[in-house]
């Protein structure tokens, strides 16, 4: 059972979460902005102001025949019945949630694993979307669901109008496939909830005024029985307004019954409490910024820094385990804490994930980007090591645990730029992983390769990097490249096949890259510090280097190359634009951070103080100004064109910070500046996978129009 907070896992490509009754901090002084008005998110005259850039974005890049095949070909990809069902196990059930075009909303369905080996399983529809949608005259979007264990019958289900992170929770029967009448249900919030038995939940959600965070997530968590009103829910817990967040749930492994209270200092430290069944509270004593796992017995640990216990040091990115009860009952008696290493990071490796079967854990490892798997078996005090499986050169092998209570079985994929994913099904000390889905090609690879270069940054900084491209590419600088990157939040950015890519891109003849710079997590957490707050630059000098050595290599050229990132990966294509505008053709910059200045007070800015710092404090935003693209635009700059996409319900970091960098461009008389915001779709910019080919289709054509013309800048 994995301690770390929920909201603290929202980092794959995305950032955080926030609401629009964020309580106001205090305003840090500033220069007048003649742009705060789009701030408004709703407003009359800001939609009306968005609605004319969408149609002259539309105009200039929807309404054409290209454009339309590339919207029809990514949408192909999105609905095709051939893709791999991704499936969580509920009971003997497997589950999975599933969009098409017939069903643009979704199918909650379950089949069995007899079926789902099948090349056409046979599906039982548990929820359809898009009919509770239209029934109840909401724009439902699926959000998932937490069930009770070990029954498997009763679930949480979480539902967004709209696509936000704000989410309504339903209990749902399994069993009767229906919503239960008069059973937990709570209203549209930024909550987290969890069981502890049929008759009883922890709940935090917004109880009303003062009990969410400046970051808008709930500080206080409660426990609510069945059958009584929320309000006469009992108080657990009560964190700060100046905590990310708070929330607890209960460990359901049979035998292995334990209650937890996370509380969340900010996105990458947290407190986490045991809590008795007299509901007093006891503070594991653990480094705050650890990763807490349990399983059974296990308590294991994941460092983010060094820890010296007891006389040892225990290194930065180590995997740490000791039995649970043993150090509860030893933690305040020095010299009795015991830990064995399970991983420890070398200069090239760190540990991507880890995950459980019963008697096993896997560890997912990546070397120079590369994945590799180890098994490790606790046997008599010590822990057994096996290699898992084997993957292809430069490519992506996962592998986790499918029930953990009860079962060695695993599912491993592997995946690479131009090899569709193979999905695999083992049983640990059993039967070897072997082949049960096949993900479809859906471009044409024949001629094309995969490489791994390094390049080296302003600091000397070896930053490796992927480039998929025809073999045959000519070192002449003339091959439209698209650079791709995020940079941010401990995320790695590992090798994955995509037909939108493949389609969209490569087969026209452009090359696909992917820069690793550091702030991800492809060398674990000193890869990821190594950026953070006044060291935030690195990340960029890093994405620069890498658009330089292409360059450099002849792959490509400045009139020829691209870039692209979303969210944290759009601040960093923000910087791309005011600072380095002189290595790229064309930009595009998706649901960012711009306005570094004010993020702390748009939507769920506050909650990433840790990544970037606080511009309210003076001296920090000394740094933080250095990298705030809004602030940093200036008149009279070779800016390459570029579109910026947003939408209206994005919680997270919220339209606005688009908005007004587009509006300040053309302010200045940049009329290459272009913007296209989706109503709906939260962070992700889109509902359903006809928004999401429209708004794929509307960058690649961007893209295309301004790197692979003759006239090209």
């Amino acid at each position: 059972m994995r301690l770390l907070p929920r909201l603290a896992t929202l980092t794959l490509l995305l950032i955080g979460t926030g609401c629009m009754n964020t309580p106001p901090r205090p305003a840090a002084a500033q220069v007048e902005d003649p742009w705060l008005w789009l701030e408004d998110i709703h407003g009359a005259k800001p939609l009306e102001w968005v609605e004319q850039r969408n149609a002259e974005t539309r105009q200039a890049f929807a309404s054409t025949p290209e454009f339309e095949r590339t919207r029809t070909r990514i949408l192909e990809v999105l609905d095709s019945d051939a893709k791999i069902p991704a499936v969580t196990r509920i009971g003997d059930r497997y589950y999975n949630f599933w969009k098409d075009q017939d069903h643009p909303r979704g199918l909650w369905r379950r089949t069995t694993l007899q079926q789902y080996r099948k090349d056409k399983p046979r599906w039982e529809t548990v929820i359809d979307l898009d009919a509770l949608a239209k029934a109840e005259g909401r724009n439902w979007v699926w959000q998932g669901a937490t069930c009770l264990r070990p029954a498997n019958r009763r679930c949480l289900v979480a539902l967004s109008p709209g696509g936000g992170d704000a989410n309504v929770v339903r209990e749902f029967d399994l069993s009767d496939r229906r919503f239960v009448k008069g059973g937990f249900e709570l209203a549209e919030a930024k909550s987290d909830v969890a069981w502890i038995d049929k008759d009883r939940i922890y709940v935090a959600t917004d109880f009303g005024p003062g009990t969410m965070t400046k970051s808008s997530y709930p500080r206080i968590v409660k426990e609510w029985k069945r059958g009584t009103p929320l309000s006469a829910a009992t108080l657990v817990y009560e964190g700060s307004d100046d905590d990310l967040a708070v929330s607890a749930s209960r460990d359901l492994t049979p035998g292995f019954e334990r209650d937890f209270v996370t509380r969340a200092l900010d996105f990458y430290t947290s407190e986490t409490f045991v809590r008795g069944k007299d509901g007093k509270l006891v503070k594991l004593d653990v480094p705050a910024d650890a990763t807490i796992d349990t399983h059974r017995e296990w308590l294991l640990v994941q460092l983010r820094d060094a820890w010296t216990l007891d006389g040892t040091t225990y290194p930065q990115g180590a995997l740490l385990a000791t039995k649970f009860t043993d150090f509860l009952a030893n933690q305040d008696k020095p010299g009795k804490r015991k830990f064995t290493v399970l991983f420890e990071p070398g200069e090239t490796t760190s540990l991507s994930a880890h995950s459980w079967t019963r008697n096993h854990l896997i560890l997912n490892i990546l070397d120079d980007v590369a994945s590799r798997l180890e098994v490790l078996t606790p046997r008599s005090g010590e822990w057994r090591r096996e290699k898992l499986g084997g993957a292809p050169a430069l490519s992506t092998i996962e592998a986790h645990g499918i029930d953990a209570d009860t079962s060695e079985a695993y599912f491993l994929s592997v995946s690479g730029y131009l090899a569709p994913t193979t999905l695999y099904y083992g049983v640990l000390g059993s039967a070897d992983a072997a082949p049960i889905k096949r993900a479809p090609v859906f471009f044409d690879a024949k001629g094309m390769d995969v490489h791994q270069y390094f390049a080296t940054s302003k600091d000397g900084t070896r930053v490796p990097y992927f480039v998929v491209a025809r073999k045959d590419i000519k070192a002449d600088g003339d091959t439209p490249t698209l650079l791709y990157g995020y940079g941010g939040f401990e995320v790695a950015l590992t090798p994955m096949y995509s037909g939108g890519v493949g389609r969209s891109w490569l087969e026209r003849g452009g090359a696909f890259a992917v820069a690793n710079i550091r702030g991800g997590g492809e060398y674990g957490p000193r890869w990821h510090e190594a950026a953070l707050k006044a060291n935030r630059p690195r990340a960029y000098e890093d994405f620069a280097a890498v658009a330089a050595d292409l360059v450099k290599r002849g792959i490509t050229s400045r009139r020829r190359l691209g870039a692209e990132g979303g969210s944290n990966g759009g601040l960093l294509m923000g910087n791309m634009l005011t600072q380095y505008p002189e290595l790229f053709g064309a930009i595009v910059c998706e649901v960012p951070l711009l306005d570094m200045k004010r993020y702390t007070h748009l939507s769920a800015g506050a909650s990433w103080i840790a990544e970037y710092g606080d511009p309210d404090k003076p001296e920090e935003w000394a740094f933080i100004k250095t990298f705030s693209p809004y602030q940093n635009l200036a008149p009279g700059k070779d800016y390459p064109p570029v579109l910026f996409y947003t939408a209206t319900s994005d919680d997270r970091v919220g339209p606005v910070q688009a908005r007004k960098m587009a509006a300040r461009m053309r302010e200045l008389g940049y009329s290459n500046a272009w913007f296209y915001e989706n109503t709906e779709g939260g962070h992700g910019a889109a509902a359903d996978n006809r928004q999401s080919a429209f708004m794929h289709a509307l960058a690649y054509t961007f893209l295309w129009q301004q790197l692979a013309s003759k006239a090209a800048p």
